[in-house]
């Protein structure tokens, strides 16, 4: 049985063996232009994977297909815009994923909003859109290319959860609602999938240094995560190709007086 372990103090046998798990396999990426998106996408480019980028922004998204396709003119670079609140255009998205790729090796669930609001200030509409992007999206995205996975006994799929996956926060109820669904679905998963040699990670971060974490005004920006780091531990942890996993992450930077 391979031990990625053995490796570690090597950098270039390190990245010889992860380039060798991810090369030519097709991942999908949601939320790819965001801070976090983005530098995940960058990293699996230089691993010498097929990308499939989806985000709101179809400009964005061409500019960040054109910028990947420079770094690695060897892998296969394809993207569309979807607003995966809709169920009917995630439907709509899978078709068009479809066209391209005739399998998914690896998702990676990155999308996500942020409701900062009191439940009682909640519309409808907002709590819905929070819910569909942060749980519907990543289950029937998963749902679909599982199958996938299952049929080549070989999968991995990611789900970006966050602190608010084990905690509760104030003026933030709908986000961490979708946050602990997020963590309970990539543990059921993960049991379910097993034996087929599917993994399954939930990977939760502290307050990250993007847009959304921007917002956080109340919040010590200097103890914020860099997307990058992010990135690499998202690529860490699917290069286990062997029966040892690390299914959840919390990440956090410490403060140090």
């Amino acid at each position: 049985m391979s031990n990625i372990f053995a490796n570690m103090k090597d950098p270039d046998q390190e990245n010889t063996l992860t380039k060798s798990i991810l090369s030519d396999k097709n991942c999908l990426i949601t939320g790819a232009t965001g801070g976090l998106g983005r530098e995940i996408a960058k990293l699996f480019v230089e691993k010498n994977c097929n990308l499939y980028l989806t985000g709101t922004n179809n400009s964005k998204l061409s500019m960040l297909s054109d910028e990947l396709k420079t770094a690695n003119k060897e892998v296969n670079i394809s993207y569309c815009d979807a607003d995966l609140a809709s169920t009917e255009e995630i439907y709509k998205l899978i078709k068009e994923i479809r066209k391209e790729f005739s399998s998914i090796d690896i998702v990676i669930n990155c999308a996500g909003i942020f409701l900062r609001s009191p439940l009682s200030n909640s519309s409808l509409e907002e709590i819905k859109n929070c819910l569909n992007i942060n749980v519907q999206a990543p289950i029937l995205l998963s749902k679909e290319f599982s199958q996938d996975m299952v049929n080549k006994k070989w999968g991995r799929i990611v789900n970006i959860g966050s602190s608010s996956s084990y905690q509760g926060f104030k003026n933030s109820s709908i986000y961490c609602t979708t946050k602990h669904a997020l963590l309970g679905f990539s543990r059921s998963i993960l049991d379910e999938l097993k034996n087929d040699n599917v993994r399954t990670f939930c990977i939760s971060p502290g307050s990250i240094k993007t847009k959304m974490g921007e917002t956080l005004v109340d919040q010590d920006y200097n103890t914020f995560l860099n997307p990058k780091e992010i990135a690499e531990t998202v690529i860490f942890v699917i290069s286990f190709d062997n029966e040892m996993i690390i299914d959840e992450l919390k990440l956090n930077r410490i403060k140090i007086e």
